[in-house]
């Protein structure tokens, strides 16, 4: 007579625990983003966007930063996070990796991206010049760094193995700018965007570095959810990114830091021809 109602009463705690655990897991938004610039300019650049995701969604926005462009896939993978800034080739992956990761909205930019190559060597004007001296990409997983522009490049008729000295991976695009500025290597490519940054506020010495060519355009950065987040959640996270208004003063601040004008809706067919290109440059296989 005692045990039935007692064990009602715990199958009723255990109903209520897993509705608490659901809740809570929805009760923070875990972000991250591919760390294609130093960890302290990722952080500065999300925190009034992360501040301003709080207010419109009610609830706590947590960075969670990674050390690598495979940990956000894998990441995702896991559901270990909800939200994360990906580039065109890291959403083809993370798509791949997850079956059914969401791309959300990018920038206007985005529609129409470029890589910029660059050197500090006065006799570098094409690739061509390049022949048997050094290079250097960004990270390996990298649309803008590497990815794009070695498609490119073959699109050319360079092969890119054997064209340089040595190819090396910085890992990220301020770095490419440091290492082709400090001579460590003749020349390298990075986001475009990235580029007219640093050189807009003085970090890089355009009197010594300078673009010698520009690829043509392809898609690039989006946000993306992960594919089983609640879909009411998902429309909000939208929602809140499609409201961000370049006339508002505080909202344009926000976009001033995301080099957004800003964000307009996508798809993930937007980025077939980045798989296309990938799978070309034998990146996928």
């Amino acid at each position: 007579m005692i045990k039935r109602p007692l064990a009602v009463l715990a199958g009723a705690c255990l109903s209520v625990a897993a509705l608490l655990s659901s809740a809570h897991a929805t009760e923070v938004l875990r972000v991250s983003a591919i760390p294609d610039e130093a960890p302290t300019e990722l952080l500065r650049k999300f925190k009034p966007l992360g501040e301003y995701l709080e207010q419109e969604l009610g609830m706590q926005v947590q960075f969670q930063p990674v050390s690598d462009y495979a940990g956000v896939v894998e990441a995702l993978g896991a559901k270990r996070l909800d939200l994360a800034w990906l580039g065109g080739f890291t959403f083809v992956q993370a798509r791949l990796r997850t079956g059914d990761a969401i791309p959300l909205v990018q920038r206007e930019q985005d529609e129409v991206f470029t890589s910029t190559f660059i050197t500090a060597d006065p006799d570098i004007n094409s690739h061509a010049d390049l022949k048997d001296k050094s290079f250097a990409f960004g990270s390996v997983s990298s649309t803008s760094g590497h990815l794009m522009p070695r498609y490119f490049m073959q699109q050319d008729g360079i092969d890119v193995d054997s064209h340089f000295s040595r190819i090396g991976f910085s890992g990220a695009h301020d770095a490419t700018v440091a290492w082709v500025e400090s001579g460590r290597v003749d020349a390298g490519v990075l986001n475009a965007s990235v580029w007219e940054k640093l050189a807009a506020d003085g970090k890089v010495d355009t009197t010594k570095v300078r673009v010698y060519q520009t690829t043509p355009t392809y898609f690039d950065y989006n946000w993306t959810v992960r594919g089983d987040l609640d879909p009411a959640l998902v429309e909000r996270i939208q929602a809140a990114f499609l409201k961000l208004d370049p006339a508002n003063p505080e909202h344009k601040a926000i976009l001033d830091l995301q080099r957004a004008s800003r964000f307009i809706e996508t798809r993930a067919d937007n980025y077939d021809g980045i798989e296309q290109a990938a799978r070309a440059a034998g990146l996928l296989q």
